[in-house]
């Protein structure tokens, strides 16, 4: 079952004409050019100095960050407001074969759209940032759950041994944010 999901990602990444290889995109920007956050958030009283988000020290690579920060207090460092972010992050999405099977647009496909108000397992920053980098599998093995249920729910691949820099994972969850169209009493982040 998992090699078939896996044929079937592929060939609608090369459908798409997307397919990027796992060492990263050749439209992310040189790290010289990606801006710094707009804002830091200020660190949760009592949370280990490893929570921080990046600007606040070293960049760490998305499982490591996983792997030090408690659960529930992952924060994206990045503004889903600021345009060059977005553009970032929109980038970084199409870069990471992400609209293989979310659409181009956020929108869906054979696995749930982003920019509707029903999250699977939940719409804060911290799951999913946990759910990219672990994938639905092991995220479930961490304890989380289903909190809402799509038509279209294929299991998300981790991608914890393809990205290298956690900085692209919340630069596309900003474009998410920017192209979400849910009501405003539903927003989690």
């Amino acid at each position: 079952m998992k090699s078939q999901f896996l044929r079937l990602l592929f060939i609608a990444a090369l459908a798409t004409g997307t397919f990027v290889g796992a060492a990263g995109a050749a439209d992310e920007p040189a790290s010289a050019e990606k801006s710094e956050p707009t804002a830091a958030e200020p660190k949760a009283e009592g949370a280990p100095e490893a929570a921080a988000p990046a600007e606040a020290g070293a960049p760490m690579k998305p499982i490591d960050r996983v792997n030090a920060t408690p659960k529930g207090q992952l924060k994206n460092p990045f503004d889903y407001k600021d345009p060059k972010i977005v553009e970032q992050g929109y980038k970084a999405y199409m870069g990471l074969s992400c609209n293989g099977c979310h659409g181009g647009g956020g929108g869906g496909g054979m696995c749930p759209p982003l920019t509707n108000e029903t999250w699977v397992y939940g719409g804060d920053d911290d799951t999913l940032f946990r759910l990219i980098v672990l994938g639905s599998q092991d995220l479930q093995k961490a304890g989380y759950s289903r909190k809402g249920q799509e038509g279209v729910v294929g299991p998300m691949p981790a991608y914890k041994d393809i990205v290298e820099e956690e900085e692209r994972i919340w630069k596309a969850i900003a474009w998410i944010r920017s192209v979400w169209k849910g009501r405003a009493e539903k927003i989690t982040w």
